[in-house]
């Protein structure tokens, strides 16, 4: 995949009087933490051509321009009756008016909330707009007679999935996606995918794992031959196996221990990208997050999420100086319902100031909450850096809820069994990664040798590491294999809690690697690795990487072991 490849437009047909215009990325789209992959992605757009034409979700103003070229190259606009969105952003008002001019005569059709949010960004309250709420159906001829299912979500409030009966084909916008730009229309091969499938649900889905669940059970109603989704790879080969795997996820985070109720409000998108980086990281630690839109949720179910939460964020905008309405509500019937024993967490975006976050963090500081991470407060849109530091400040967050809740049967001597797996010896290692302008570290010391040719080694990272985001495949790093006698400085540095985005190579000794990983200039070897694959494996991954580079720094050292003590814990 080269990144200098300029973006495209792939038209393929699909099925019976269906074609797919796949507006491709070839580099990263955005700065939000489902992008983080840097895979780049396909904004897919649909055409279904009954007596009627039908238009499904046209791409954001990235595309609007080759995306238009392309339809009108193979289409006749002004025969379309009618576009079909399955949900509404302002990344897409471009596009939309940019139809608008070229076809007049369309009629909009989404969900309810889609018809309040499309005349607002297109700022117009006389749109042609045909508002489906589950029962109606849209009959375009040819048997194309088109049923849709609403299956909202905190952040998508207006998500609605399109049935047509005719080919089978469930139009599923964000569900079953995965931000991966390819010449392959369909997954075949879908295994290969896997990992940015999974990590696409851990970071839109998970945080709604409830409402994906119901979403689920509706869909599951409409007996589906392809998943036309809204970005990624047509789920056609790999469709039961992919809907078993969504069902899998959300009731991993259904059922978890803990929860934390994430409460926000977003006026331009932003405070939902900063929402959406710190759910990843509090779902990767193991803690489950309940997302609330409090925009679009009724206080009776913020106060049950809340009751039921071991912890809560809030996050908001700042508009004129205030919250909004929104969030005060919120905020007042968290301060009416939350002990103040339960961990609290407070972030926003601003543009010129920031008076809503010092004010709802004023407030809870004043009922005495304690705070899982330093409140976080960003100026206009947020940039890599940003979600690192949403990604790790959640993860702080999570764990020091689990620290607080943990069990005290862990107190409880080891047991054979575990003694046993304790003694397993492992060279002790620092595993460092930089990717652009974010770096991270941690030490390792479960990590094997798992082939000769090429050589190739396997690490077990836990998903609750920061550094667990810079270990997907095609990532780089550095395995620094640590010197006996002085290898006691290097790992006390490196098992201190760090802050969400600190440097963890302050003051310490280090060049940079030839694929752009920190070298520590005290280690005994290092080897430059590359990531093949990983495999999830309870509550770590294993991540199997190949060797491309390396040298031992000092001839005469011995290499530093770590004998553990118990198999249950560090």
């Amino acid at each position: 995949m080269s990144i200098n490849k300029p973006r495209d437009v792939q038209v393929y047909p699909i099925a019976t009087d269906t074609t797919v215009l796949r507006s491709r990325s070839w580099s990263r789209l955005r700065f939000e933490i489902e992008y983080a992959l840097a895979k780049g992605t396909t904004a897919n757009s649909y055409v279904i051509q009954g007596d009627k034409l039908a238009l499904v979700d046209p791409p954001g103003e990235t595309f609007t321009q080759i995306y238009l070229d392309a339809l009108q190259q193979r289409f006749d606009v002004k025969a379309i009756e009618y576009v079909i969105l399955g949900h509404v952003n302002p990344n897409r008002a471009a596009t939309l008016k940019a139809l608008l001019e070229v076809a007049p005569q369309i009629t909009f059709v989404c969900s309810n909330p889609g018809a309040i949010n499309l005349r607002g960004a297109l700022e117009n309250p006389d749109l042609s707009i045909l508002v489906m709420r589950g029962d109606e159906t849209l009959d375009l001829g040819k048997g194309h007679d088109l049923q849709f299912i609403p299956t909202p979500n905190p952040r998508y409030a207006d998500l609605l999935c399109t049935y047509d009966p005719q080919t089978e084909i469930l139009y599923t916008d964000k569900f079953f996606g995965a931000h991966i730009c390819g010449d392959q229309v369909f997954d075949e091969g879908w295994e290969s995918i896997n990992e940015d499938r999974r990590y696409y649900f851990d970071c839109l889905m998970a945080p709604h794992a409830r409402q994906v669940e119901t979403a689920l059970d509706k869909l599951a109603d409409f007996p589906a031959r392809i998943y036309a989704t809204g970005h990624g790879p047509l789920v056609r080969y790999g469709l039961i196996e992919l809907t078993k795997a969504y069902r899998e996820w959300s009731q991993q985070q259904t059922s978890a221990d803990l929860t934390v109720a994430l409460i926000y409000a977003s006026a331009y998108g932003n405070t939902a990208t900063l929402a959406q980086a710190i759910a990843r990281g509090i779902t990767k630690a193991g803690v489950a997050v309940e997302s609330i839109n409090c925009e679009f949720t009724d206080p009776e179910d913020i106060r049950a999420a809340v009751e039921k939460s071991a912890g809560f964020v809030i996050g908001s905008p700042t508009l004129g100086g205030h919250a909004p309405t929104p969030v005060q509500t919120a905020l007042g019937i968290v301060l009416a319902t939350a002990t103040n024993n339960k961990l609290a967490g407070v972030f926003g975006s601003f543009g010129w100031s920031g008076e809503a976050v010092d004010l709802i963090e004023g407030k809870l500081k004043d009922a005495g909450y304690r705070f899982g991470f330093d409140t976080i407060r960003v100026k206009f849109k947020p940039n890599d850096s940003t979600l690192q530091l949403c990604e790790e400040a959640g993860t702080d967050f999570a764990q020091a809820l689990k620290k607080s809740r943990k069990v005290r049967s862990q107190s409880v001597p080891a047991t054979t069994v575990e003694q046993a797996v304790g003694r397993i010896v492992g060279s002790l290692c620092v595993l460092t990664s930089k990717q652009e302008d974010i770096s991270s570290a941690m030490l390792a010391s479960w990590v094997a040798q798992a082939s000769f040719s090429p050589p190739g080694l396997t690490i077990a990272v836990a998903k609750d590491r920061a550094v667990e985001t810079l270990m997907h495949t095609g990532n780089k790093f550095v395995l620094n294999i640590l010197k006996e006698g002085n290898h006691l400085g290097l790992m006390k540095h490196f098992l201190k809690p760090f802050g969400p985005a600190q440097d963890r190579f302050a003051d310490v000794a280090t060049q940079e690697a030839e694929n752009g990983s920190p070298i520590l200039n005290d280690a005994l070897a290092y080897l430059e690795c590359s990531v093949n694959n990983r495999m999830e494996s309870g509550d770590h991954w294993l991540v199997y990487a190949t060797v491309e580079n390396g040298k031992v720094l000092n001839q005469d050292g011995v290499t530093a072991v770590h004998h553990r003590k118990s198999g249950t814990h560090y």
